[in-house]
């Protein structure tokens, strides 16, 4: 019988808990999974007495759902998530919405949508973000697609997502990939995030060499004001807890090699591609590939000299302030980018992007969740034509009050011989982005002097090229 509001298909972690959010909502769910094992095991485990039908063939999946049918998929990214749309394809009719809730490419799911479309079908790319526990009680829910396929899915989605300020965390963002592109974006953000995290970490290491227990202060006080994060917030916990088998902070034991899944990459390639800066993100990438090569790392670490370490002398208080201070106007930077980026690619795809509305989504159930999401969220609301998010007039006082603190951290930071690219690459921003002349002027020359690429004029008129022979 057909009484199911929405199926999904896939119970890894982030199925499993979307679809007890879901139940536990008031829906009615439909189960499926490859292997047959792990519908039985999530019954037998978490879904005694619910309302869920523990589908064991995709027939019988399919035959749950009521009409319009809505299947999501949260399988692996690429191939098995076509592989599974061929397969609900004979069972489905025109009108139902097949939906990724996977972290899939962006182009991927245009392609999809299209050829979905000519099938009768709709197709979502929906980005999830919040981790298990995110999806589990309220992630951020960003949805993409044909607006009749979101009539279809909002109900559900709008009561699922978080809520932040009285609002769902959960807003149609456009068209076919608009949905998956957003959520790339906000993981390419969260990498800036998190190695902005880091190097403010570094510096205080060097510096003052916190104890794990005084870190956990340091980060505690920086949560209660304009930083408080749900990073910053874990960034606390972190160094509270200790090994339970040697009693050393936890966070000492761990090696210094940083994993990654795609996105931030994606998310650099494409703002590289569109000619958009994104060097704070784009630094947060590399540092990541860099502390991979451990083992160079290692063995360069005895032979390449850097600055002679020299025991603290100054004011310890007025330090932390700078960097805390240089963490908030760095952070500003890479959202700042982040949405650049954001309104490059709407306006290639024309997906029409909300930039009040992503900003809104993304201050509740996700991992960037911030107080100051609520900043960007005014900021854009206010004034949706905003060409750079730092050029408001809240965003580019907090620059005004923390730059010279900004720079002294960087300062500090180069002087120790520590390495904050993601650091210098917000204040490089920052600095080549108000300057009304920059020095390309003598890059057009070169590239004029081998190439005969030809420069524009200040004197002339815009528009309008030149040459010189510069070897006669």
């Amino acid at each position: 019988m057909s009484t199911c509001d929405i199926g999904l298909i896939g119970l890894a972690v982030m199925g499993e808990n979307l679809v007890l959010n879901m139940e536990s909502r008031g829906f009615h769910v439909a189960v499926f999974n490859r292997t047959t094992s792990v519908v039985e095991a999530f019954e037998a485990a978490r879904g005694q007495g619910k309302n869920f039908v523990f589908a064991k063939t995709l027939p019988d999946f399919v035959a749950a759902l009521k009409k319009p049918r809505k299947a999501q998929i949260m399988v692996k990214a690429g191939a098995p998530v076509d592989a599974v749309i061929e397969q609900l394809i004979p069972l489905l009719e025109p009108g139902d919405v097949i939906i990724d809730g996977g972290n899939s490419l962006w182009t991927d799911t245009q392609r999809r949508e299209k050829y979905l479309k000519e099938k009768g079908l709709h197709f979502f790319g929906v980005g999830v973000s919040g981790g298990e526990e995110g999806a589990l009680k309220g992630p951020s829910i960003m949805p993409g697609g044909s607006k009749e396929g979101w009539a279809a899915l909002a109900p559900i989605y709008t009561k699922i997502a978080a809520v932040a300020e009285g609002e769902p965390c959960c807003r149609y963002m456009g068209p076919d990939g608009a949905g998956h592109y957003v959520k790339m974006v906000h993981n390419g953000i969260e990498y800036g995030d998190m190695q902005l995290i880091c190097e403010a970490y570094a510096i205080l290491k060097a510096t003052l060499n916190p104890s794990a227990d005084e870190f956990a202060q340091i980060f505690g006080e920086w949560n209660k004001g304009d930083l408080n994060s749900f990073l910053i917030e874990i960034t606390t916990n972190i160094f509270t807890k200790k090994d339970p088998e040697t009693g050393q902070p936890m966070v000492d034991l761990i090696l210094d090699k940083a994993g990654q899944k795609g996105t931030g990459k994606w998310t650099v390639g494409h703002a590289t591609e569109m000619g958009v800066p994104l060097s704070v993100i784009s630094s947060a990438v590399e540092a990541r590939i860099l502390s991979s090569l451990k083992d160079e790392r290692v063995a360069a670490s005895s032979q390449l000299p850097g600055p002679v370490a020299k025991p603290f002398s100054g004011d310890r208080t007025a330090l932390i302030a700078a960097v805390r201070d240089a963490l908030y106007a760095s952070k500003i930077m890479s959202y700042a980018q982040g949405f650049v980026q954001l309104g490059a690619a709407g306006q290639l795809y024309n997906w029409n992007l909300n930039f009040g509305d992503i900003s809104s989504i993304w201050r509740g159930g996700c991992i960037i969740r911030a107080q100051f999401l609520n900043r960007i969220t005014d900021a854009y609301r206010t004034n949706p034509g905003l060409k750079n998010l730092i050029l408001d007039p809240f965003f580019r006082d907090v620059i005004t009050k923390t730059q010279a603190n900004w720079r002294s951290a960087v300062q500090t930071a180069i002087g120790s011989g520590v390495a904050v690219p993601a650091f210098s690459a917000a204040l490089s921003y920052y600095d080549s982005y108000r300057q009304a002349r920059l020095p390309a002027n003598l890059l057009q020359a070169q590239r004029d002097y081998f190439g005969a690429h030809t420069y524009e004029r200040v004197d002339k008129p815009a528009g309008k090229f030149f040459h010189t022979e510069w070897f006669s």
